[in-house]
């Protein structure tokens, strides 16, 4: 594919392969991933692979108590087994497991692995739809950790 785009540089090719892991966490969610950290268990579930995820979260500066990848499961999300990761992951039922995300799909899914769902809006996310049921929504992760570590 680097051909059709035009590129022959080994090392051009190896940097756009691994750019994802150099992406730029959004402005509140290093401070709202560590204010999340003191009160509740933080993990990431992620189709990116373990490698990928471990970079990006390193580089990003984003605390987690431990990042999962869809790729323990051989499996990419919606698909039932990667949340199922994330539940037994938790040790605790589903429901009371939140699921937090930016795109409506990956809140659909989690939702019929019978985990709740937070959804937080991005500029570039997946909205949710009229029809979509999920508990809770919030217009950016600081009004979501403001309201769960208000309780």
């Amino acid at each position: 594919m680097a051909d059709r785009a035009g590129l022959a540089e080994p090392a051009t090719i190896a940097r756009l392969a691994t750019a994802g892991r150099r992406l730029p966490p959004w402005s509140d969610s290093a401070a709202g991933l560590e204010r999340l950290a003191r009160q509740f268990p933080v993990l990431a579930l992620s189709n990116a692979g373990r490698t990928d995820l471990l970079r990006l979260s390193a580089h990003a500066g984003l605390r987690w108590h431990q990042a999962l990848s869809a790729e323990a499961v051989s499996a990419y999300k919606p698909a039932p087994e990667v949340y199922r990761l994330a539940v037994d992951t938790a040790g605790c039922p589903p429901e009371r497991v939140l699921m937090v995300a930016a795109h409506a799909w990956d809140l659909r899914g989690a939702r019929a692995r019978g985990m709740r769902t937070a959804y937080v809006h991005r500029p570039f996310g997946d909205p949710p739809t009229s029809t979509d049921a999920f508990d809770l929504r919030f217009g950016g992760l600081d009004e979501l950790v403001t309201a769960l570590t208000a309780r």
